[in-house]
């Protein structure tokens, strides 16, 4: 699992984040605006925002105007395997669940459609645990004030 996730980490440098909160209380705000921090471009998707974290919001993966790669989910377990179908559909090479989220169903359709596949994890604590940046902006100095 740690080879894909840094595999993932090292050669994606935009997260489509399903989920993506406007909330700042809310780890589906704080962990993708980490990962922006960090030189990562996240697309957020959600239904009731227009704009979470300065970036235009869609309010379906199938919305998204542009090729989706990695995304990041921030829904509940029972909701993976409809978001797996619908990154599959939209052609996403990586499918991960975030931490506590897991689903066999998902893993299953992600895994038959040959998406990399993480589940229970958070990218945040992953790319800490590495001290990455994304691809793009490795070599730039480091945030400052921002949390780890």
């Amino acid at each position: 699992m740690d080879d894909v996730i840094e595999r993932i980490l090292t050669t994606f440098d935009t997260i489509t984040v399903v989920g993506a909160s406007a909330n700042e209380e809310k780890s589906a705000h704080g962990v993708p605006r980490v990962m922006q921090a960090f030189g990562w471009r996240i697309i957020p998707v959600n239904p009731h925002h227009q704009v979470i974290l300065g970036e235009p919001a869609y309010p379906a993966l199938a919305d998204v105007p542009e090729q989706v790669g990695f995304v990041d989910v921030f829904r509940p377990s029972r909701q993976a395997p409809d978001i797996a179908r619908q990154a599959v559909a939209a052609g996403a090479t990586v499918l991960w669940l975030q931490l506590g989220i897991r689903s066999a169903e998902a893993r299953q359709i992600a895994e038959s459609a040959g998406l990399l596949y993480v589940e229970d994890r958070c990218v945040a604590v992953e790319r800490a645990r590495r001290a990455l940046r994304a691809p793009e902006a490795a070599g730039q100095p480091e945030p400052q004030g921002q949390p780890t």
